[in-house]
């Protein structure tokens, strides 16, 4: 096996295992969406934020997990894995939110990564920019 086919099909595994966690996130919110706004309003995010959340969360990441416009999605995952982890976990002294702070910006360390270096082969990106190409 060459090291591209490898490397496609890493980038392809990391893409499900980035994308099931908010997929599954958003899917949620929609079911226990009075909820989810007390929560941000108690964060100090105005709740009618959160058709937002759920379409980056749902939506973003059915595009992550089919390699769809995939660097502007991890992106913007990256900037909204910061921005939660500032806003909702970010509380000193508790080990458990720090944990959630830290596990937040290793996931937005990896959308990066994912940023830079594409969505490989198996990806509609691929698929789109060998359309243009012929």
């Amino acid at each position: 096996m060459s090291n591209g086919i490898l490397c496609d099909f890493t980038k392809l595994v990391a893409r499900i295992l980035m994308s099931v966690m908010f997929i599954v996130a958003g899917y949620s919110k929609i079911g226990a969406y009075a909820g989810t706004q007390e929560y941000m309003a108690s964060a100090g995010v105005p709740g009618f934020l959160l058709p937002l959340v759920i379409l980056l969360e749902l939506g973003g990441g059915l595009a992550i997990l089919f390699g769809f416009f995939t660097r502007w999605v991890a992106l913007a995952f990256a900037a909204f894995c910061v921005i939660s982890a500032w806003m909702f976990h970010n509380v000193p002294g508790d080990q458990m939110q720090q944990i959630m702070f830290m596990k937040n910006i290793t996931i937005a360390g990896g959308f990066l990564i994912l940023a830079c270096a594409g969505a490989g082969k198996f990806s509609f990106d691929h698929a789109m920019a060998r359309g243009k190409s012929s």
